[in-house]
C-alpha cells in the first residue's frame, strides 16, 4: 500500500526527492482542473508553478491531513486568483465578441473545452469568490469539503457560496433563454 500524502511530504523534509510521489499522483488532477480554464500551454505552465510552490512550502503542509490534493488545488485557486484580471477580460472579450480565447488558443489545437459566450457573461456576473467555487466544484470535481480545504474556508460557506453560483448562473441562462424564444417567436 502507497504512503499517504502526507507521510510522503514529511519524508521529502529530509530528502527532497521524495516530493516527486507527490506530483507524479496529483499532476493529472491539477493539470486536468487547470487546462478545463486555461489554454493547454497557460494550464500546463500554471500546474508546474503549483508544483514549484507546493515543494517551496512543504514546511507549512499540515501532516495530519493524508490526502494533498485539496491542498494543491488550494495553492492552484491561489494561483489563478492572481491571475483573475485576466481571467476577467478574457470572459468580457469572449462574452462580447464570441471568440473564446480561454479555452482554445489559436496556438493550441489541442486545448480542452471552451466556453460558450453566455456560459462566460454568467461567470462574470459572479464575484470571484463565488466563480471560483462554481469552478472547483465543476471543473475540478472537488466536494464540498475538498473545496472548504482548498480555500481555507468553511464546509458552510463553501456551501452558500456555491448555491448563490448556481442560482445566479441558472437565472442568466434562463433569462437568455427566454430572450431567445422572444426573438423567434
Amino acid at each position: 500500500m502507497a504512503d499517504s500524502d502526507a507521510t510522503v511530504i514529511a519524508a521529502s523534509l529530509d530528502d527532497a526527492r521524495a516530493f516527486v510521489a507527490i506530483f507524479e499522483r496529483h499532476f493529472d488532477s491539477i493539470s486536468r482542473y487547470l487546462r478545463r480554464r486555461l489554454s493547454r500551454v497557460a494550464a500546463d505552465d500554471l500546474a508546474a508553478e503549483v508544483f514549484a510552490t507546493a515543494f517551496s512550502r512543504r514546511t507549512a503542509y499540515d501532516l495530519s491531513r493524508p490526502d494533498a490534493l485539496p491542498w494543491l488545488y488550494g495553492i492552484a485557486a491561489n494561483l489563478m486568483r492572481s491571475r483573475a484580471r485576466m481571467e476577467e477580460r478574457e470572459l468580457r472579450a469572449l462574452a462580447r465578441t464570441g471568440v473564446d480565447r480561454i479555452g482554445v488558443a489559436a496556438a493550441d489545437p489541442g486545448a480542452g473545452g471552451s466556453l460558450e459566450p453566455v456560459l462566460a457573461a454568467a461567470l462574470l456576473d459572479l464575484g470571484p469568490a463565488d466563480r471560483e467555487v462554481l469552478l472547483l466544484f465543476a471543473l475540478g470535481d472537488l466536494g464540498y469539503e475538498q473545496i472548504a480545504v482548498a480555500l481555507g474556508l468553511p464546509v458552510g460557506t463553501v456551501k452558500s457560496r456555491l448555491n448563490r453560483a448556481r442560482r445566479r448562473v441558472r437565472h442568466r441562462l434562463n433569462e437568455r433563454t427566454l430572450a431567445e424564444e422572444a426573438a423567434h417567436g
